[in-house]
């Protein structure tokens, strides 16, 4: 069962004194697919990335990369996986490509393979020519993205990307999935000569990455409660979202808030989302379109709407939908 996949992990288990950081949590990843790890702070997602890498051991539970155990083949298993931390972790004094050079020799690459192999990784990533600029003078961006080909030049057949574009511009976002797209899609393009497709798992705190995933897990309190493709993850509220919209946002937003079947409201631009009670919408609607004239607000339109991802990810962040 667990060959089938590049990354399996059951029943993971992790306690910081009295604290079940992971608590239970199974996943499997398949090459060529790109699984999501979203929550709020603190839901245990960088712990559980670290128990996949071996930097923390598991109190219980099992962990395979690419048919190697992490308990007792953790070489074997790092050697498989290119792992990009939340923080960049490289060094500031060295150059972009010295970066790369000691990265490719502490995994034992000698100067045949991994001089060919820079050149190609750092045209991929679009560093090329800053390969004899320091690191520290790198922006943010830039950063992440000697990160990642730091991480592609032992030519991994895993990626584990910790919240790898946190605090960049949207630009550069779009740049660094575009990367992983085409690693995931078509590796070829990455001109290693390898058509092996790479399993990606990534965390992420963007509603708009993980719509990107194949399939996202949901981490809450150290537990996974949730599971499966974006739509899955959408239907879990499906008739539950009531989109709203008029004038002024704020006192219609507290009169909204006043309805006993409405469980949240939340601002989404120039409009509200409330999320109702199961089969509650229509009946919703029609108080709040008696309320709110009555209330001094301009009620434009008051409709069911689909949910988006922020809309599920704010419930379950709330209520466990196990």
């Amino acid at each position: 069962m667990t060959e089938q996949y590049s990354i399996h992990a059951e029943n993971l288990h992790k306690r910081f004194g009295d604290l079940p950081a992971v608590d239970g949590v199974s996943l499997n990843v398949g090459a060529g697919e790109i699984y999501g790890l979203v929550g709020p702070d603190g839901a245990g997602k960088t712990t559980t990335l670290r128990l996949l890498i071996g930097a923390l051991k598991v109190d219980e539970g099992e962990v395979v990369i690419c048919g190697h155990s992490i308990n007792s083949q953790v070489e074997q298993a790092r050697n498989t996986v290119g792992y990009l931390s939340q923080k960049f972790s490289l060094y500031d004094d060295l150059t972009v490509l010295e970066n790369i050079r000691f990265f490719a020799e502490v995994r034992g690459l000698s100067a045949s393979e991994w001089q060919p192999r820079c050149t190609e990784i750092l045209d991929f990533v679009g560093l090329g020519q800053y390969k004899d600029r320091r690191a520290g003078q790198l922006s943010g961006g830039m950063k992440q993205k000697l990160g990642l080909a730091s991480a592609l030049v032992t030519r991994p057949r895993v990626l584990l990307l910790d919240e790898p574009t946190t605090g960049v511009d949207p630009v550069t976002r779009q740049d660094f999935w575009q990367l992983l797209i085409q690693l995931v899609v078509n590796p070829s393009t990455a001109k290693d000569n390898s058509s092996e497709k790479v399993a990606v798992l990534i965390s992420t705190p963007y509603m708009d990455e993980a719509a990107r995933c194949h399939r996202i897990g949901f981490m809450r309190k150290g537990k996974m409660i949730a599971e499966g493709s974006p739509s899955k993850i959408r239907s879990l509220l499906k008739g539950q979202v009531v989109e709203l919209r008029g004038s002024p946002l704020p006192k219609m937003r507290l009169l909204a808030g006043q309805d006993a079947d409405v469980e949240d409201v939340r601002a989404f631009g120039d409009r509200l989302h409330l999320r109702v009670k199961q089969g509650c919408a229509e009946a919703v609607i029609s108080r709040l379109r008696k309320k709110m004239p009555a209330g001094g607000v301009s009620l434009i339109e008051a409709r069911i709407t689909p949910p988006v991802l922020e809309d599920a990810f704010i419930a379950l962040s709330e209520t466990d939908y196990a």
